[in-house]
């Protein structure tokens, strides 16, 4: 997809899709096919990659359906890392790695932000599954009262980059009230200002579900800074964060 075609205003530069930088990834809690055709009517050239939330794609009986739509608009899918998580505490990888095979998924998330897998595990599981898939990690915790110090966060992303991640998610949850986040949803702008120092900022990606963190990564780290975990009808209220218009 080309370039956002600027116009007349002299906004941002906004690359074309497939993008590296400046990416949007969005959460699908449950769409139905008319409702992702909207989406792309609407917003498809600023959404670069959707995740099905938690476990929902185990569940969804119209999986298939919603996957080759998606790929019809050339925009990859990605179980969310709870789903990850869970099949980790059942021992079931093999069978996992083999649905995603069936279900033609080309990207796979993987996280311990509900349950502890092991520093060494977690980063042989990435250099596994990068073989054969485009992996995003995550770091953090899901629960509010874990906090890790800042020079973990950015050891623990450089590890897992080295490791074959293609972007790192700093957990934020859904609602913003964990990891990055405090539970009373102010940020950890400390932690994320020692992050941006520590590591390359392209290679993250910030969980942002809300409008005011949003803004603050735009403003803090620019119109092309990685967003995640954004609800389908902000993701043109995000572009217009992003190019200077709101």
């Amino acid at each position: 997809m080309p370039d956002f075609n600027d116009g007349f205003l002299g906004v941002p530069a906004r690359p074309g899709k497939p993008r590296e930088v400046g990416v949007t990834h969005v959460i699908d809690k449950g769409l139905n096919l008319r409702d992702i055709e909207g989406l792309f009517d609407t917003a498809g050239q600023f959404v670069d990659i959707v995740k099905f939330g938690w476990g929902t794609s185990y569940v969804t009986n119209n999986l298939e359906k919603k996957i080759a739509l998606y790929r019809s608009f050339e925009t990859p899918v990605v179980c969310g890392g709870t789903l990850f998580e869970a099949v980790y505490g059942r021992g079931r990888m093999d069978d996992f790695k083999a649905w995603l095979v069936e279900h033609r998924f080309s990207h796979v998330e993987i996280s311990d932000g509900t349950l502890e897998i092991p520093r060494e595990e977690k980063l042989e599981l990435i250099v596994d599954f990068a073989r054969d898939f485009t992996v995003l990690s995550e770091v953090g915790s899901k629960d509010s009262d874990v906090v890790f110090a800042p020079y973990q966060w950015v050891e623990w992303i450089n590890e897992e980059l080295a490791a074959g991640a293609w972007k790192v998610i700093t957990e934020g949850r859904e609602g913003g009230t964990a990891g990055i986040f405090r539970s009373d949803g102010d940020m950890r702008t400390g932690l994320l200002d020692e992050i941006a120092h520590g590591v390359p900022i392209e290679n993250v990606l910030f969980e942002a579900p809300t409008k005011s963190s949003q803004a603050w990564f735009v403003k803090h780290f620019g119109p092309n800074v990685n967003l995640g975990n954004i609800p389908p009808d902000e993701v043109i209220p995000l572009e217009t964060l992003r190019l200077g218009l709101r």
